[in-house]
């Protein structure tokens, strides 16, 4: 099934983070905390959580990789764990970079762009799972044109989206569609912004056996691998430095 997509002269907004009080050691949930006879309390799978600046997030813990998303944002990271030092746990990005870590003893720490050097988060509540949608024909076409309205929008000229999908990895490429424009969005942003944009002519998602990026001959091609969840598609985060490695 292939489906083109025209873009739209719209813009899509979001929503800020809301605050939240902390109810609870993040460390806790993520690994069980251990009452003073030694026996451990389950950890949630799912909850909300909230950081010291307020960032505000959903962990997701029951598939094969970790999942986090936050709250304002439609983007959700696949993480993949990693020992540290002093028995530490490392949560990255497909980029390699920290977004959680963890001690032995049960503390969190997140890592974002504003507080590059971490900041200690807390349970705030239940949340949903963080699950992939359904997607038929029509609705994979309206992703798609969402998404290049939103990152023709932004780079203040036509950007079409193509996409090669199957009942399977549809719902893969619609996420995989809307984090590309996201990854658009970011790099109007940069000074060197439409240098970057100039040499993408239309976005293409395609099925592969992994996830990948690359750039050639005006297009940005985005490579979805539907077994691995979320996990199967770059994020925004890796689309922006792939683009940025072909300016």
């Amino acid at each position: 099934m292939a489906i083109c997509a025209i873009g739209l002269a719209v813009g899509l907004g979001a929503a800020q983070p809301a605050a939240a009080g902390p109810l609870g050691s993040l460390g806790e949930s993520l690994f069980g905390r251990h009452s003073k006879d030694g026996r451990d309390f389950s950890a949630p799978p799912i909850a909300r959580y909230i950081s010291e600046d307020g960032d505000v997030f959903v962990l997701d813990r029951t598939g094969p990789k970790p999942l986090l998303k936050f709250e304002g944002s439609f983007e959700v990271w696949a993480l993949s764990a990693q020992q540290a030092p002093r028995g530490d746990t490392l949560y990255k990005n497909d980029l390699g970079e920290p977004v959680l870590r963890a001690t032995r003893l049960g503390g969190i720490t997140l890592f974002t762009d504003h507080r590059p050097d971490g900041e200690a988060a807390a349970l705030a509540g239940p949340a949903a799972p963080l699950k992939l949608a359904i997607m038929g024909p029509q609705p994979l076409l309206e992703r798609l044109e969402q998404a290049s309205a939103r990152a023709s929008h932004a780079a203040r000229r036509l950007i079409p989206f193509y996409a090669e999908a199957t009942p399977t990895s549809a719902p893969l490429i619609a996420d995989a569609a809307m984090v590309t424009s996201e990854a658009v969005v970011r790099i109007t942003k940069r000074s060197d912004g439409h240098k970057i944009l100039d040499r993408i002519l239309k976005v293409h998602l395609i099925e592969g056996p992994k996830a990948s990026v690359q750039v050639a001959q005006g297009v940005l091609e985005v490579t979805v691998a539907p077994p691995q969840g979320v996990a199967g598609r770059p994020s925004s985060d890796l689309i922006v430095k792939v683009t940025q490695s072909f300016h």
